[in-house]
């Protein structure tokens, strides 16, 4: 069924990719609005929504921020609280209803989302496009080498609660935290998904280029989304800080996004061109010196990494 809210621009990529940082800028546009992680469309209900994601807090984290915000107007103790009863109320609605509840309180702009959780499952994709056939797609990559260093940062046990089971290699003893294997995976579900959507409804785009050459990346999102590109507008993009996301909410909710984002959401470089980031060699989060494998090496070259 086609949709009257305005088309939404999804952003698929793995975790660690520069999601938090596109979206906000994205959502800076003033013809667009970008959300935290609302983990929305994971499951066809709210209640099935809700055991599939259990007690992973910081899952929840985004949609309540957003509901927060954008049903009672602003992110504090007491909204957030009554942002859980709101939600509670809705367990029965379908997570279509929610995010086209959500989607009207800042219409005609249009929504930009991005959930890590959303590309573990092709499913979970597809969901969105039967939803909205018009809805645009952002495919956002990030150097395997630089995206596994990024989760790595986060610890063993909180990259243990961000991967799937098939994000270790279970041929060492004990299994390998491997982000290079989620890394691989996640790509294959996003190109095999976009190889049945017509060309004019999404973009890939290296994250690297973004930070590098902002204001010709913007644009080429503008132009995606079939909104403005003049100067005014590109500009409003460059600045991801000024979204009512890129801070640390309430002690309730305080995340949504990635925290280092949330604790520094300014615009930078990040220094290093994608040609300088090499896929041979040991890779820096496994102790047997083992490097990248065969498959991550070839679809790391196909994407324009070397």
């Amino acid at each position: 069924m086609i949709r009257s809210i305005p088309a939404p621009l999804i952003i698929l990529a793995p975790p660690r990719s520069y999601t938090s940082l596109v979206c906000a800028m994205a959502g800076q546009h003033p013809d667009l609005y970008g959300l935290p992680e609302l983990n929305l469309f994971v499951a066809e209900t709210m209640r099935a929504r809700e055991g599939l994601l259990g007690d992973r807090l910081f899952a929840n984290h985004g949609l309540l921020r957003a509901v927060a915000e954008l049903v009672l107007g602003d992110q504090s103790v007491q909204t957030i609280a009554l942002a859980k009863r709101w939600l509670r109320a809705r367990r029965e609605c379908s997570w279509l209803a929610v995010f086209e509840e959500l989607a009207a309180y800042i219409a005609p702009r249009h929504l930009v989302e991005k959930s890590p959780r959303t590309v573990q499952h092709v499913e979970r994709i597809q969901r969105v496009r039967r939803s909205f056939p018009d809805a645009r797609f952002l495919h956002l990559l990030r150097h395997p080498r630089s995206q596994g260093e990024s989760m790595r940062q986060l610890g063993g046990a909180g990259v243990s609660r961000r991967l799937e089971d098939d994000a270790f290699d279970w041929a060492t003893d004990p299994p390998t935290i491997d982000p290079q294997r989620l890394w691989y995976r996640t790509h294959v579900n996003i190109m095999t998904f976009l190889d049945g959507v017509p060309k004019d409804q999404w973009l890939r785009l290296r994250g690297e280029d973004l930070l590098d050459s902002p204001d010709r990346h913007l644009k080429k999102i503008a132009a995606l989304m079939a909104v403005r590109s003049d100067p005014d507008a590109i500009e409003a993009m460059k600045h991801p800080e000024r979204s009512p996301f890129a801070c640390i909410g309430p002690w309730n909710a305080p995340f949504g996004n990635d925290p280092k984002f949330l604790r520094s959401p300014q615009l930078r470089s990040d220094g290093v061109a994608p040609s300088r980031r090499a896929l041979p060699g040991p890779l820096p989060w496994r102790e047997d010196g083992a490097g990248f494998s065969a498959e991550v090496v070839t679809l790391a070259r196909e994407l324009g990494y070397t």
